[in-house]
């Protein structure tokens, strides 16, 4: 077993670089040094990451991602029955997003924690 050992979630933000302009196409193009991957957890792990604009969707088919916004807002986009239904998020809140629910996440400026499993399926368009 391993050991446990505190996270400083606020520290961690101090570590990345604030990506100003995010699209669902800047997904893979480089270093992504506005995220980190703070630990494992189960069969994925827990995220930190700093930036505004729109992610790609995604969606996780092993299990629920939690979402929470550490500082700022953002809006969560999911696809249900083939339609957008949106929840709006603010400081401190979080989300449980359902396995296999396709998802992304657009905001202002916001630094989110996830739990994420893994794999994770990404794709540019709706899906459909």
């Amino acid at each position: 077993m391993g050991k446990s050992i505190p996270i400083d979630v606020h520290g961690a933000f101090d570590d990345l670089e604030f990506l100003a302009t995010r699209t669902p196409e800047s997904y893979g193009s480089g270093p992504e040094a506005f995220a980190s991957r703070l630990s494992d957890y189960r069969n994925g792990g827990v995220f930190v990451s700093h930036w505004a604009g729109r992610g790609e969707w995604e969606r996780h088919p092993n299990g629920d991602e939690i979402v929470m916004v550490i500082e700022g807002e953002a809006k969560v986009i999911l696809v249900r029955d083939g339609e957008e239904t949106e929840q709006s998020l603010s400081e401190g809140q979080l989300i449980v997003i359902p396995e296999n629910t396709w998802h992304c996440i657009e905001s202002a400026g916001v630094k989110i924690l996830t739990v994420t499993p893994r794999p994770t399926d990404h794709q540019v368009e709706f899906p459909s």
